[in-house]
């Protein structure tokens, strides 16, 4: 829509934010009227419409089975454009037009916004099924007369009412019409089925909305005055009211096609089982933070206990058996970093950035010398079947390059660098990525008849297993160019889920 608006016609942004106000609105016209709309606005030099914007009914059959957006009109062509254009008026003259076999009932709304005319709307009616409306047609179709004149004399859409459709009641959910004192003239079978699920005995056609709504709303003091205005519809908002076990959501539509306030609609839904699913969310989100939290509180615990048992090993002297404590304690320390970061976040993803940044201090703190770390590249966000065995790899990778690379008191530097790329080949499944992660020292380098296949060191043992077996990536480990080690796994990640 902004594409076609600004190759294809003079108006100024200001004029598009308006008709993308009434495009997020205008569902609820084509829904009362049972009608397709398309916006027509004028090309820049006067001789042709393009159409910016297209809505089906849910309500009835379309009268377009193909999408017209794009298309260019010369002026002329269609005089119901012409005349709502340079007339300022809606027009609905002429007899149906017959669109493959179907007769269509055509008319023009124009699009008025601080006294000019920006586009027209065309309303295509199917006439194919017509028969003779029930109250409820009959009380949709003069809801859609309202708002047509209400957009011909640019009063609506609402400025500053932005709404979501998606999470807005529709049409279809249920609606009341109420006249200009707030009673209700008019209420649909699913509006007023959320009126009985809310309290009420009696039928709703008679009664004040606005006062019967704060009634049957719980409260320990007075009727909630904005309650009871806001069901009067005598402002454009939303609200939920609760009744019992029951939600149900408000929508108020002041009705105003004269500049004079006639009545309102109000739209509504039940919403009850949806907020109960929300809550169940909430609170199943909140247990799996708490579970995460508890683990790495655990993991601690233990690792406190093996940091223990490693003191008082090396106070008797067993050197070998203390390191071996202290390398289980830093493996016990990863993978707590990760549940930490878990439990405080609402999905089971993570980003990984910060914990390598966390591992990669918490593994400087073992080196013999003056040895300096850094990250260069982003992990960015991973799930958390990634994240776990990724950073006791990395852990595994840094302490086996900061211990045998250098000697006490000597100086250097390890890098760790990650790239993101998108996964190729047909077996990937469709946003999955591959990570590539490099661990580079400029340490002693490895020894001559090194194999990283038969090292009998449990590190790389664990490293070997958890890339290739759990995380089903590639790992390498080889001489770097000049000196040091550079350590290489390439893995693939997941998509998310959605």
């Amino acid at each position: 829509m902004n594409d076609l608006v600004r190759q294809h016609t003079a108006l100024g942004e200001s004029d598009l934010e308006w008709l993308h106000l009434l495009v997020s609105e205008w569902q609820l016209l084509s829904d009362l009227s049972f009608a397709d709309l398309v916006l027509w606005v004028p090309t820049r030099d006067g001789t042709r419409y393009v159409s910016i914007a297209q809505m089906r009914p849910n309500t009835g059959p379309t009268s377009y089975q193909d999408d017209m957006v794009g298309h260019l009109v010369p002026r002329g062509r269609r005089p119901l454009l012409d005349a709502a254009l340079d007339e300022g008026r809606i027009v609905r003259e002429g007899d149906p037009e017959w669109r493959e076999e179907v007769p269509v009932r055509v008319e023009s709304i124009p699009v008025r916004r601080e006294g000019r005319v920006l586009g027209v709307i065309a309303r295509n009616t199917n006439l194919l099924t017509v028969r003779t409306p029930s109250r409820l047609e009959l009380t949709y179709l003069q809801s859609a007369s309202d708002l047509a004149q209400m957009i011909a004399a640019g009063a609506f859409p609402f400025p500053g009412q932005q709404v979501d459709m998606d999470a807005s009641p529709r049409v279809g959910d249920g609606l009341i019409r109420l006249d200009a004192e707030g009673y209700v003239q008019y209420a649909s079978p699913n509006a007023l089925s959320a009126y009985h699920r809310l309290g009420l005995a009696a039928d709703l056609v008679g009664l004040h909305l606005g006062r019967t709504t704060a009634e049957l709303a719980p409260s320990r003091g007075p009727v909630d005055e904005s309650l009871a205005r806001l069901a009067s519809g005598w402002a454009p908002r939303e609200a939920e009211i609760e009744g019992g076990e029951c939600v149900v959501q408000l929508r108020a539509i002041p009705l105003k096609p004269r500049d004079t306030r006639i009545g309102s609609l109000v739209l509504l839904r039940d919403v009850t089982e949806l907020r109960r699913r929300e809550r169940e969310l909430i609170t199943k989100d909140a247990t799996i933070r708490e579970i995460h939290h508890r683990v790495k509180n655990n993991l601690q615990t233990v690792a406190a206990l093996l940091r223990l048992q490693a003191r008082r090993i090396g106070a008797a002297g067993d050197s070998s058996a203390r390191e071996a404590l202290e390398e289980a304690v830093r493996r016990v320390g990863s993978i707590a970093i990760v549940h930490e970061t878990l439990s405080q976040n609402l999905d089971e993803r993570v980003d990984f950035d910060e914990i390598a940044d966390r591992v990669l201090a918490m593994v400087a703190e073992i080196a013999p010398g003056k040895v300096t770390g850094r990250r260069t590249g982003r992990f960015g966000i991973l799930p958390a079947e990634v994240a776990t065995p990724l950073s006791m790899v990395l852990t595994e990778v840094l302490q086996n390059a900061l211990e045998h690379g250098y000697g006490p008191g000597e100086q250097g530097s390890v890098e760790v660098g990650a790239v993101r790329s998108v996964a190729e080949g047909g077996g990937a499944p469709r946003g999955a990525t591959r990570l590539l992660v490099t661990v580079q020292d400029d340490g002693k380098g490895l020894a001559e008849d090194f194999d990283v296949r038969t090292s009998g060191n449990l590190g790389l043992q664990i490293v070997r297993t958890l890339v290739e077996g759990e995380l089903g990536g590639v790992f390498t480990m080889a001489p770097a160019a000049g000196r040091g080690t550079l350590v290489r796994f390439d893995l693939p990640v997941p998509p998310e889920k959605r």
